[in-house]
């Protein structure tokens, strides 16, 4: 029986995107393989053609969710909504900054980023769980740090702040029960992450 030359890497693709999602909705151990199988349409038989273990899945999915530039920030629909992957620059850091913080990104836990969804999980996990979330930080660190104008301190150490902000924006207004207050913490970091970098 013929296969199509990308099946594979679509199934894997799909089992990910699925893993993330369960993840990021009821953490690791609250979700099985056989689950994570049956929401990505597949049979358990499956899973172990691409991954050795669920802690192995667990990893990639997390430093799946961004790849190695800006540029890949279009896997989700908050993304495609607030990200234009022809824009370069300021220009795109300012529009992954509106779309980090965004109503659509608030809404979406299932396809949230695993910083704002999974930081408790990742304190808690393996090393591999570890070196994937800090992978995530360090990509999404790098994209600002690049596009920050010259300035007194050093464009990582400001860089690392922004992407406090934006995450430990999200992050409070999940955690809190006040829908107007937490639309106010996303609008207030969004407006002092662009006024901090120069792409406001």
């Amino acid at each position: 029986m013929s296969h199509r030359p990308n099946q594979k890497a679509d199934t894997r693709a799909r089992i990910l995107r699925s893993a993330r999602h369960l993840f990021n909705r009821r953490g690791f151990a609250g979700v099985t393989i056989d689950e994570i199988m049956a929401h990505a349409a597949l049979t358990r038989g499956g899973f172990y053609k691409h991954f050795s273990t669920k802690e192995h899945l667990y990893a990639e999915a997390i430093a799946n969710f961004m790849g190695e530039d800006a540029q890949t920030w279009q896997r989700e629909a908050w993304q495609r909504a607030h990200v234009d992957a022809s824009a370069r620059g300021p220009a795109l850091t300012k529009m992954i900054v509106n779309a980090y913080l965004s109503q659509d990104h608030f809404d979406n836990r299932d396809g949230s980023c695993p910083m704002i969804g999974l930081p408790s999980e990742a304190a808690r996990g393996a090393k591999a769980v570890k070196i994937a979330y800090r992978q995530v930080l360090e990509r999404m660190a790098r994209a600002f740090e690049t596009n920050l104008p010259q300035g007194k301190s050093s464009a990582r150490q400001r860089a690392l702040a922004l992407v406090a902000l934006c995450v430990g924006g999200m992050v409070l207004a999940r955690a809190i029960d006040d829908t107007a207050l937490a639309k106010d913490l996303r609008e207030a970091a969004r407006a002092h992450v662009l006024a901090a970098s120069g792409w406001g």
